[in-house]
Protein backbone atom coordinates (compact mmCIF):
# COMPACT_ATOMS: atom_id res chain seq x y z
CA UNK A 1 0.00 0.00 0.00
CA UNK A 2 1.12 3.26 -0.34
CA UNK A 3 0.71 6.54 2.15
CA UNK A 4 -2.17 8.61 2.79
CA UNK A 5 -0.81 11.48 0.56
CA UNK A 6 0.11 15.31 1.48
CA UNK A 7 -1.87 18.34 0.97
CA UNK A 8 -0.27 20.88 -1.57
CA UNK A 9 -1.65 23.96 -3.26
CA UNK A 10 -1.64 25.11 -7.05
CA UNK A 11 -3.10 27.89 -8.35
CA UNK A 12 -4.66 28.90 -11.70
CA UNK A 13 -4.49 31.26 -14.03
CA UNK A 14 -7.38 33.51 -12.86
CA UNK A 15 -5.70 33.12 -9.15
CA UNK A 16 -7.82 30.85 -7.18
CA UNK A 17 -5.81 28.45 -4.64
CA UNK A 18 -6.46 24.88 -5.16
CA UNK A 19 -6.01 22.06 -2.82
CA UNK A 20 -5.00 18.32 -4.02
CA UNK A 21 -3.42 15.75 -2.01
CA UNK A 22 -0.22 13.84 -3.56
CA UNK A 23 1.57 10.67 -2.96
CA UNK A 24 3.75 7.83 -4.71
CA UNK A 25 6.38 7.90 -7.88
CA UNK A 26 5.82 7.22 -11.48
CA UNK A 27 3.08 7.69 -14.04
CA UNK A 28 0.60 10.74 -12.93
CA UNK A 29 -2.69 9.58 -11.80
CA UNK A 30 -5.15 12.92 -11.54
CA UNK A 31 -7.87 12.45 -9.88
CA UNK A 32 -11.28 14.86 -10.62
CA UNK A 33 -14.06 14.26 -8.08
CA UNK A 34 -17.47 14.41 -8.81
CA UNK A 35 -19.83 17.35 -8.23
CA UNK A 36 -19.89 18.64 -4.31
CA UNK A 37 -16.97 16.08 -3.78
CA UNK A 38 -13.68 15.80 -2.21
CA UNK A 39 -10.12 14.43 -3.02
CA UNK A 40 -10.08 13.02 0.80
CA UNK A 41 -13.34 10.87 -0.94
CA UNK A 42 -10.17 8.98 -2.87
CA UNK A 43 -8.26 7.88 0.11
CA UNK A 44 -8.54 4.58 -0.89
CA UNK A 45 -7.30 5.14 -4.24
CA UNK A 46 -4.44 7.72 -2.44
CA UNK A 47 -3.26 4.58 -0.72
CA UNK A 48 -3.97 1.86 -2.90
CA UNK A 49 -2.18 3.37 -6.10
CA UNK A 50 0.25 5.29 -4.92
CA UNK A 51 2.87 2.38 -4.17
CA UNK A 52 3.28 2.49 -8.29
CA UNK A 53 1.85 5.79 -9.15
CA UNK A 54 2.07 9.43 -8.55
CA UNK A 55 -1.43 10.24 -7.54
CA UNK A 56 -2.83 13.58 -7.42
CA UNK A 57 -6.36 14.20 -6.16
CA UNK A 58 -7.91 17.56 -7.01
CA UNK A 59 -10.57 19.49 -4.62
CA UNK A 60 -11.91 21.99 -7.42
CA UNK A 61 -12.49 25.69 -6.86
CA UNK A 62 -15.23 25.80 -4.56
CA UNK A 63 -14.86 22.10 -3.52
CA UNK A 64 -13.08 20.79 -0.57
CA UNK A 65 -10.01 22.54 0.85
CA UNK A 66 -9.81 24.71 -2.06
CA UNK A 67 -10.80 28.67 -2.36
CA UNK A 68 -13.84 29.43 -2.60
CA UNK A 69 -14.54 32.20 -4.81
CA UNK A 70 -17.75 34.11 -6.31
CA UNK A 71 -17.24 32.70 -10.11
CA UNK A 72 -16.58 30.07 -12.00
CA UNK A 73 -18.94 27.22 -10.99
CA UNK A 74 -18.64 26.02 -14.60
CA UNK A 75 -17.85 23.01 -16.67
CA UNK A 76 -15.24 25.06 -18.71
CA UNK A 77 -13.68 26.59 -15.91
CA UNK A 78 -13.28 23.57 -13.92
CA UNK A 79 -11.59 22.05 -17.13
CA UNK A 80 -8.91 25.22 -17.67
CA UNK A 81 -8.52 24.81 -13.75
CA UNK A 82 -7.97 21.57 -14.67
CA UNK A 83 -5.17 21.83 -17.46
CA UNK A 84 -3.78 25.21 -15.14
CA UNK A 85 -2.93 22.60 -12.50
CA UNK A 86 -1.49 20.46 -14.95
CA UNK A 87 0.68 22.75 -16.58
CA UNK A 88 1.89 24.19 -12.92
CA UNK A 89 2.96 20.73 -12.09
CA UNK A 90 4.73 20.06 -15.25
CA UNK A 91 2.64 16.65 -15.53
CA UNK A 92 3.66 14.96 -18.62
CA UNK A 93 1.33 11.87 -20.12
CA UNK A 94 -1.15 11.94 -17.38
CA UNK A 95 -3.33 9.40 -17.24
CA UNK A 96 -7.16 11.00 -16.06
CA UNK A 97 -9.49 9.97 -13.91
CA UNK A 98 -12.68 11.27 -13.25
CA UNK A 99 -16.06 10.34 -11.29
CA UNK A 100 -19.32 11.62 -12.15
CA UNK A 101 -18.99 15.31 -12.83
CA UNK A 102 -15.24 14.96 -13.39
CA UNK A 103 -15.80 13.02 -16.53
CA UNK A 104 -17.99 16.08 -17.78
CA UNK A 105 -14.69 17.72 -16.53
CA UNK A 106 -12.75 15.80 -18.54
CA UNK A 107 -14.97 15.86 -22.11
CA UNK A 108 -14.62 19.39 -21.81
CA UNK A 109 -10.96 19.21 -21.23
CA UNK A 110 -11.01 17.18 -24.51
CA UNK A 111 -12.89 20.14 -26.52
CA UNK A 112 -10.81 22.95 -25.37
CA UNK A 113 -7.65 21.16 -25.27
CA UNK A 114 -7.82 17.94 -26.87
CA UNK A 115 -5.38 15.33 -25.79
CA UNK A 116 -2.81 17.66 -24.52
CA UNK A 117 -0.71 16.26 -21.58
CA UNK A 118 -2.83 13.21 -21.40
CA UNK A 119 -2.14 9.62 -21.96
CA UNK A 120 -5.36 7.49 -20.83
CA UNK A 121 -8.98 8.12 -19.52
CA UNK A 122 -10.46 6.24 -17.06
CA UNK A 123 -14.32 7.55 -16.66
CA UNK A 124 -16.67 6.36 -13.39
CA UNK A 125 -20.12 6.46 -13.79
CA UNK A 126 -21.30 9.25 -15.17
CA UNK A 127 -24.32 9.60 -17.98
CA UNK A 128 -23.58 11.57 -21.20
CA UNK A 129 -26.98 14.10 -20.66
CA UNK A 130 -28.47 15.08 -17.31
CA UNK A 131 -31.99 16.81 -18.05
CA UNK A 132 -34.70 14.64 -20.63
CA UNK A 133 -35.85 16.56 -23.70
CA UNK A 134 -39.86 16.08 -23.22
CA UNK A 135 -39.70 14.68 -26.88
CA UNK A 136 -37.32 11.82 -26.46
CA UNK A 137 -38.45 8.11 -26.48
CA UNK A 138 -38.20 5.98 -23.09
CA UNK A 139 -35.24 4.22 -25.06
CA UNK A 140 -33.54 8.16 -25.49
CA UNK A 141 -33.96 8.92 -22.10
CA UNK A 142 -32.38 5.80 -21.26
CA UNK A 143 -29.16 6.33 -23.34
CA UNK A 144 -28.69 9.64 -22.19
CA UNK A 145 -29.00 9.05 -18.53
CA UNK A 146 -31.42 11.73 -18.11
CA UNK A 147 -32.56 11.51 -14.06
CA UNK A 148 -33.93 15.04 -13.92
CA UNK A 149 -36.96 17.05 -16.12
CA UNK A 150 -36.00 20.93 -16.06
CA UNK A 151 -38.24 21.36 -13.28
CA UNK A 152 -37.15 18.79 -10.82
CA UNK A 153 -33.75 20.08 -11.22
CA UNK A 154 -34.92 23.61 -11.05
CA UNK A 155 -36.19 22.10 -7.58
CA UNK A 156 -33.24 20.10 -6.63
CA UNK A 157 -31.13 23.21 -7.09
CA UNK A 158 -33.46 25.47 -5.42
CA UNK A 159 -33.58 23.52 -2.38
CA UNK A 160 -29.37 22.97 -2.02
CA UNK A 161 -29.57 26.57 -2.41
CA UNK A 162 -32.40 27.44 0.28
CA UNK A 163 -32.58 26.53 4.30
CA UNK A 164 -33.06 22.95 3.43
CA UNK A 165 -29.67 22.74 1.73
CA UNK A 166 -27.98 20.14 3.95
CA UNK A 167 -31.12 17.84 4.38
CA UNK A 168 -31.40 17.88 0.45
CA UNK A 169 -27.68 17.18 0.52
CA UNK A 170 -28.25 14.18 2.89
CA UNK A 171 -30.95 13.12 0.51
CA UNK A 172 -28.98 13.38 -2.79
CA UNK A 173 -25.60 11.53 -1.14
CA UNK A 174 -27.93 8.91 0.27
CA UNK A 175 -29.30 7.90 -3.05
CA UNK A 176 -25.88 7.41 -4.01
CA UNK A 177 -24.68 4.27 -1.93
CA UNK A 178 -25.58 0.86 -1.56
CA UNK A 179 -26.99 -0.79 1.66
CA UNK A 180 -24.20 -2.23 2.90
CA UNK A 181 -22.11 1.34 3.43
CA UNK A 182 -22.20 1.98 7.09
CA UNK A 183 -23.66 4.95 8.66
CA UNK A 184 -20.27 6.16 9.62
CA UNK A 185 -18.75 6.57 5.99
CA UNK A 186 -21.63 7.64 4.53
CA UNK A 187 -22.36 11.03 7.21
CA UNK A 188 -18.08 11.21 6.07
CA UNK A 189 -19.15 11.62 2.89
CA UNK A 190 -21.92 14.04 3.49
CA UNK A 191 -19.33 15.96 5.42
CA UNK A 192 -17.06 16.55 2.60
CA UNK A 193 -19.69 17.19 0.08
CA UNK A 194 -20.92 19.97 3.11
CA UNK A 195 -17.03 21.48 2.78
CA UNK A 196 -18.74 23.50 -0.82
CA UNK A 197 -21.31 26.24 0.10
CA UNK A 198 -24.86 25.10 -0.73
CA UNK A 199 -25.13 28.21 -3.09
CA UNK A 200 -22.32 27.52 -4.86
CA UNK A 201 -23.15 23.45 -5.58
CA UNK A 202 -26.75 24.44 -6.79
CA UNK A 203 -24.96 26.90 -9.50
CA UNK A 204 -22.72 24.33 -10.40
CA UNK A 205 -25.08 21.28 -10.49
CA UNK A 206 -27.62 23.81 -12.51
CA UNK A 207 -24.61 24.44 -14.94
CA UNK A 208 -23.47 20.92 -15.14
CA UNK A 209 -26.68 18.82 -15.92
CA UNK A 210 -27.29 21.08 -18.85
CA UNK A 211 -24.56 20.35 -20.86
CA UNK A 212 -25.23 17.49 -23.50
CA UNK A 213 -21.85 15.57 -24.32
CA UNK A 214 -23.07 12.63 -26.66
CA UNK A 215 -21.08 14.36 -29.53
CA UNK A 216 -18.10 15.10 -28.08
CA UNK A 217 -17.63 11.54 -26.58
CA UNK A 218 -17.39 9.85 -29.59
CA UNK A 219 -14.52 12.15 -30.11
CA UNK A 220 -12.49 10.73 -28.00
CA UNK A 221 -9.22 8.77 -29.27
CA UNK A 222 -7.07 7.63 -25.91
CA UNK A 223 -7.15 4.63 -24.60
CA UNK A 224 -10.09 4.50 -22.42
CA UNK A 225 -11.48 2.82 -19.35
CA UNK A 226 -15.33 3.63 -18.59
CA UNK A 227 -16.88 1.92 -14.97
CA UNK A 228 -20.62 2.05 -13.85
CA UNK A 229 -22.84 0.59 -11.57
CA UNK A 230 -25.25 -1.76 -11.90
CA UNK A 231 -27.49 -0.41 -9.00
CA UNK A 232 -26.33 3.12 -9.51
CA UNK A 233 -28.82 6.20 -10.01
CA UNK A 234 -26.81 6.63 -12.97
CA UNK A 235 -28.30 4.66 -15.62
CA UNK A 236 -25.48 1.70 -16.45
CA UNK A 237 -26.59 1.42 -19.95
CA UNK A 238 -26.02 4.84 -20.23
CA UNK A 239 -22.20 4.07 -19.32
CA UNK A 240 -22.47 1.43 -21.94
CA UNK A 241 -23.16 3.76 -24.71
CA UNK A 242 -20.63 5.81 -23.47
CA UNK A 243 -18.30 2.82 -23.47
CA UNK A 244 -19.51 1.95 -27.06
CA UNK A 245 -18.72 5.00 -28.90
CA UNK A 246 -15.32 5.10 -27.77
CA UNK A 247 -13.31 3.22 -30.36
CA UNK A 248 -11.20 0.22 -28.16
CA UNK A 249 -13.14 1.55 -25.22
CA UNK A 250 -12.99 -0.88 -21.84
CA UNK A 251 -16.17 -1.56 -19.99
CA UNK A 252 -16.58 -2.31 -16.10
CA UNK A 253 -20.05 -2.61 -14.50
CA UNK A 254 -19.60 -3.40 -10.76
CA UNK A 255 -22.76 -5.57 -9.78
CA UNK A 256 -24.77 -4.37 -6.59
CA UNK A 257 -23.24 -6.97 -4.59
CA UNK A 258 -19.87 -5.65 -5.55
CA UNK A 259 -20.61 -2.12 -4.53
CA UNK A 260 -22.09 -0.88 -7.59
CA UNK A 261 -23.15 1.99 -7.10
CA UNK A 262 -22.61 5.85 -7.44
CA UNK A 263 -19.47 5.93 -4.93
CA UNK A 264 -18.19 2.42 -6.15
CA UNK A 265 -14.80 3.09 -5.82
CA UNK A 266 -15.67 4.04 -1.80
CA UNK A 267 -17.67 0.80 -1.87
CA UNK A 268 -15.21 -1.61 -3.28
CA UNK A 269 -11.52 -0.17 -3.44
CA UNK A 270 -9.85 -3.20 -3.90
CA UNK A 271 -11.47 -4.20 -7.10
CA UNK A 272 -11.68 -0.80 -8.68
CA UNK A 273 -7.67 -0.06 -7.89
CA UNK A 274 -7.17 -3.68 -9.58
CA UNK A 275 -9.05 -2.68 -12.69
CA UNK A 276 -7.19 0.94 -12.68
CA UNK A 277 -3.90 -0.65 -12.21
CA UNK A 278 -4.61 -3.29 -15.06
CA UNK A 279 -5.73 -0.77 -17.12
CA UNK A 280 -2.62 2.11 -16.86
CA UNK A 281 -0.37 -0.51 -16.53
Amino acid sequence: MGDAGTRKSAKTADGVALSYIEAGTGAPLVVIPGWSQTAEQFKGQIAGLSDRYRVIALDMRGHGQSEKPENGYRIARLATDVHDVIEALDLQDVNILGHSMGCSVIWCYWELFGADRLAKLILVDQMPYIVANSTWSDEEKLLAGAIFTPDTLEGVCNALAGPDGEQTTRDVIGSMVTSAMSPETLEWMIQCNLQMPRRHAATLLYHHSHHDWRDTIPLLRLPTLVVGGRASLIPWQSVEWTANQIPGAKLEIFEEDEGGQHFLFVENPEKFNSIVADFIG
